[in-house]
Order: structure tokens, then C-alpha cells, then sequence
């Protein structure tokens, strides 16, 4: 797709300063981009890129404008200004409607007329495929699944019964959506399945990454709200709610019944404990491990950098120490405290006897 920069200008409510008339097909970065392609100056780490850039427009706040040998769209937030302009430009495979040979489809499913069903997908009865939407290769969308309009699973993503999804949501592959929670109840002679008779309800514009599991509710639903974007590897167990716009990246693992709140940022490996309460927009660095509630929004952390691995050994050995001079400082101060007290207590008499002798 070509668009000419007077058209992304006006289109994206950017301020262009360049010939409207230039052409441009793709994207790129600074170093490498050429005269048909769109850039983007976000971080200015990358600022000494932009004096050699030779792409046919770059987009980056006024601030940089002067430093542009090319023309520059402006905008306030770049990166966001650049992500618009470049699905424009690379948009997704279009949706052929139809249900494809070796697809299977139950005959009590309800397929829309403009929805695709990929070789290899199954789905399965009483389902709902919105309109529009995209059921890839080898995914099965289980008993009484509804799938919004536009929705998009790329491949080989399991939905199990009773699963929800809005409009819009994008899965990719190997994620599975409504597999049982973890739950258990324990007797002297082993452990008895508790069953899991919830689902999963999915809002709008929801994306979810490859290999990413949410488990279907106890009872109740695991929710996750409008917006929210899960990256690769991300486990959400069961009865978990996720509010609205919400990003969690890679790895990341949250234990049952805990409610994160809205416009929140969780990162990579980030383990929330379970039954927790996440204020709206809090931010928690990775690698932290949540296992108290957040009642404040703010910035979170609670893991150890790396270190010299000698340094670290020790550092580890005195770890386990911790608590015994805990306790020493605090019997230090208990007694302190109480010779600060025997001094305190000196008799009037006894300080004059002292200021006679000291005048004497």
C-alpha cells in the first residue's frame, strides 16, 4: 500500500512539514530506512541516528524537528503516532469467508457469513462465530464458545467450553483460554478435584500472546477487561480480574482471585500472589514477587539485581542470619532504653551533691 504524506498527515492529525506529494509503502528504522518508507524518533537514545537518516518522513515531536535532514510528521507521542501509521501500512491478511476443507464444524454452530474457519480448526456445538472473524489453523473453539466480531486466533489456540470473547481480540498461537483452575482440596489420603464451573469473559480489543493460559473460574468467571494486552507465556489462574488497559508482560504468573486494576503495568516474570487487591494504575518492575495487596498506585519493586556470584553467595549465607540479629539489635535497644532510664532516674539530691562538688 502506498499513501502519500498529506494523506497520513491528515488522517493521523499530525503537523507535516514536507512536500505532501511524497509516497511512502513501509516502515523502518533510522539507520536503515530509505526514501519510501516512514520512521519514528521516540526514544532519544536514537537521536544520533536521525542527522543520517535518509527515510522519506520520520515522526517525532517538535523538539527534534530542527535536528530532520527529511521531512517530519509531528506528534505528541510518537511511538503511538507510528504504531497507527504503520498497520495502515501493513495491514493483517484480509478474512476470505468460508468455512475451509478440513475445517470441522458442528451443525448447530452459528458461523457468520463474512467469518473464516481455517483447515484444521474445529468447532464445536452450540458455538458463535461473530462476524468477520478469523478461526485459524488446527485451533478449537469448544461447546457454547461466543467469538466477537473481528476477533482473530492465528493458529492453533484452544478455547474451551463456555469461553467468551468480545470483538476484536487477537490470540496467538498456542494460547488455551478456559482450561481448568488449579484447585484442589486436600484429604489425609491425597488431593479431590475441586470442579471448575466458571468460564472466561474476554473483553474488547484484547490481545493475548503465544502459549498464554487463563483458567476458567471455580464458579464465578475470570475476567479480563476491555483493552488489556497479555504478552507470551503469561499464566492467569482462576477467578483472576484484569481491568481495563492493562498491560502484563512475558512469564509473568498470577495466582488465583487477585484483582489488578486498571491502566496497570506488570513486567516480565512478575509472580502475584494469590487473593490480592492491585490499586489502578500501579507499575511493577520485573522480577518482583506481589504477595501483599497494592493499595496505593505507584511504582513496586521487590527483587535483587544481579551480582558477583561470590559476592552473592555470601550476601545469600547472611540472608539466613537476618532474623537473629533482628533480634539482637532489638534486645540491644531493649536494654539501652532501660539504661537510659537508670540514668534518667537520678535524684534531684544526688544532682545537687554533684553541681556542690563540681562549684566547690
Amino acid at each position: 500500500m502506498a499513501l502519500s504524506l498529506g494523506e497520513l498527515a491528515i488522517r493521523h492529525g499530525l503537523e507535516l512539514r514536507g512536500d505532501p506529494e511524497t509516497r511512502v509503502t513501509r516502515v523502518g528504522t533510522l539507520q536503515n530506512a530509505g526514501p519510501d518508507a516512514v520512521s519514528f524518533l521516540a526514544n532519544p537514545q536514537y537521536r544520533k541516528q536521525l542527522a543520517g537518516t535518509q527515510a522519506g518522513v520520520v515522526i517525532l515531536s517538535p523538539e527534534f524537528a530542527a535536528e530532520c535532514p527529511v521531512a517530519v510528521l509531528l506528534s505528541s507521542n510518537p511511538y503511538a503516532s507510528y504504531a497507527r501509521i504503520a498497520a495502515e501500512l501493513h495491514p493483517g491478511p484480509a478474512v476470505v469467508p468460508g468455512i475451509r476443507a478440513g475445517a470441522v464444524v458442528d451443525g448447530s454452530a452459528r458461523v457468520a457469513p463474512d467469518a473464516c474457519i481455517a483447515p484444521g480448526a474445529v468447532v464445536e456445538d452450540g458455538a458463535v462465530i461473530g462476524a468477520g472473524a478469523y478461526v485459524g489453523p488446527n485451533c478449537v473453539v469448544g461447546a457454547g464458545v461466543e467469538i466477537g466480531a473481528g476477533t482473530r486466533l492465528v493458529a492453533n489456540v484452544t478455547l474451551c467450553h463456555g469461553v467468551r470473547l468480545g470483538a476484536r481480540v487477537l490470540v496467538h498461537p498456542g494460547a488455551v483460554i478456559g482450561a481448568d483452575g488449579f484447585g484442589l482440596a486436600r484429604e489425609p489420603e491425597g488431593w479431590i478435584k475441586v470442579p471448575q464451573l466458571g468460564g472466561v469473559t474476554i473483553g474488547d480489543d484484547v490481545e493475548i500472546g503465544a502459549n498464554t493460559t487463563i483458567d476458567r473460574g471455580a464458579i464465578e468467571d475470570t475476567v479480563i477487561e476491555a483493552g488489556v494486552k497479555l504478552d507470551n507465556q503469561i499464566q492467569v489462574a482462576h477467578n483472576v480480574r484484569i481491568g481495563a488497559h492493562t498491560v502484563v508482560a512475558g512469564c509473568a504468573g498470577i495466582s488465583g482471585s487477585t484483582t489488578i486494576g486498571r491502566n496497570c503495568m506488570i513486567a516480565g516474570a512478575v509472580g502475584i500472589a494469590g487473593h490480592l487487591q492491585i490499586a489502578d494504575g500501579t507499575v511493577v518492575t520485573g522480577l518482583s514477587m506481589v504477595s501483599r495487596s497494592i493499595r496505593k498506585p505507584g511504582v513496586y519493586s521487590g527483587a535483587l539485581s544481579v551480582d558477583d556470584a561470590s559476592r552473592w553467595r555470601r550476601n545469600a549465607a547472611r540472608f539466613r542470619q537476618l532474623d537473629t540479629l533482628a533480634k539482637r539489635v532489638a534486645q540491644l535497644e531493649r536494654a539501652e532504653g532501660e539504661a537510659g532510664q537508670g540514668r534518667d532516674g537520678i535524684t534531684a539530691e544526688d544532682g545537687n551533691d554533684g553541681d556542690g562538688e563540681r562549684n566547690g
